[in-house]
């Protein structure tokens, strides 16, 4: 089977930035608060005009110039999302016209913030076996849309935006290596929205009870976290023969400072040596991978030869972890 990396990165905020002096006006919160228990100082709000599928174009313009490719050689498109522009189409249907890549098979996939690494691992998949040679993964998420403003324990971590790559066939030796992924749907009711689907029809009540916003118990999560990055990270590098102490770079999901500096002590790395931009951007869910791993590339961190490890946790409750050689 051939060898299949990325062959290009793109990413894409939206102008409005909402600080965290902001949020003190709309909730009981401060500054200080945020940043000693977040990490977050910031984050990007898309325009009223702006959907998903907006953010992704911009994203998947970018990449597909950085790979060189032009949107008719595009063969799969995979849009990572808990915020598609509505429940179908998909919002990778509605990418791939506004691109004019034809010739792509297009499909959303729905794994909350460790979406962008079960699209890759789908993806790579389809690549490995000979179905397309070429594949736009991309994860983008208007989460300004499902967040309650009202309620600070939540509406200080969501920010904007999307995050993109190219994939192909790279030289032997070279892309990805490894995946793990995984799921624990017991989870479920730590992390979700209950209002909108099948279960709890969108009706007057339901918009009234606030339904369609993120609920999350904050502690249980922030305690799965903790635990699965690290143990995920680990099975990663194992599945590929690779020792802690060769990773290059850790690309983390860009969730809470604190669970990231946990899986760096786990996999006993400096700080140095992880992608970390949740100050600038907070939680963008499926985005944030894609959006870390991009501005890395951009500011000269990745290298040819590089051993990379990308792993997020999310809603389900899922996990997804990855190695790669640049």
């Amino acid at each position: 089977m051939k060898a299949v990396g990325i062959i290009g990165t793109g990413m894409y905020v939206p102008e409005r930035i909402l600080t965290n002096h902001d949020l003190e006006k709309m909730v009981d919160t401060n500054d200080e608060w945020i940043v000693t228990r977040t990490g977050i100082r910031e984050r990007h709000i898309a325009a009223e005009n702006q959907a998903t599928s907006d953010l992704a174009h911009e994203a998947a313009v970018r990449a597909l110039e950085s790979a060189k490719l032009k949107p008719e050689d595009v063969e799969l498109i995979i849009v990572a999302t808990i915020t598609p522009d509505m429940f179908f189409p998909s919002t990778a249907c509605i990418l791939q016209d506004r691109l004019g890549a034809r010739r792509a098979a297009a499909f959303d996939l729905s794994a909350a913030c460790s979406g962008f690494i079960y699209s890759l691992a789908t993806a790579v998949s389809m690549l490995k076996s000979g179905m397309y040679r070429n594949a736009l993964v991309v994860g983008a998420e208007c989460l300004s849309r499902i967040t309650d403003y009202t309620d600070r324990n939540t509406c200080i971590l969501f920010g904007d935006g999307a995050g993109a790559v190219v994939l192909g066939e790279v030289p032997e030796g070279r892309g990805f290596l490894s995946f793990e992924l995984g799921a624990d749907g017991s989870g479920g009711p730590l992390l979700n929205i209950a209002g909108g689907g099948s279960r709890l029809p969108a009706s007057a009540d339901t918009v009234e009870s606030k339904a369609h916003y993120i609920r999350m118990a904050g502690n249980e999560v922030f305690k799965f976290a903790v635990r699965i990055m690290g143990s995920a990270a680990e099975e990663a590098l194992r599945k590929a023969g690779i020792d802690k102490k060769d990773v290059d770079l850790l690309v983390p999901h860009q969730a809470n400072i604190r669970i990231i500096q946990a899986a760096l002590g786990r996999l006993e790395l400096p700080e140095e040596k992880c992608m970390i931009n949740l100050d600038r951007y907070g939680n963008a869910s499926a985005a944030s991978i894609p959006i870390a791993l991009a501005e890395a590339v951009e500011q000269g961190r990745v290298r040819e030869g590089d051993c990379l490890v990308l792993v997020g946790f999310g809603g389900g409750l899922t996990w997804g972890a990855s190695v790669l050689i640049w």
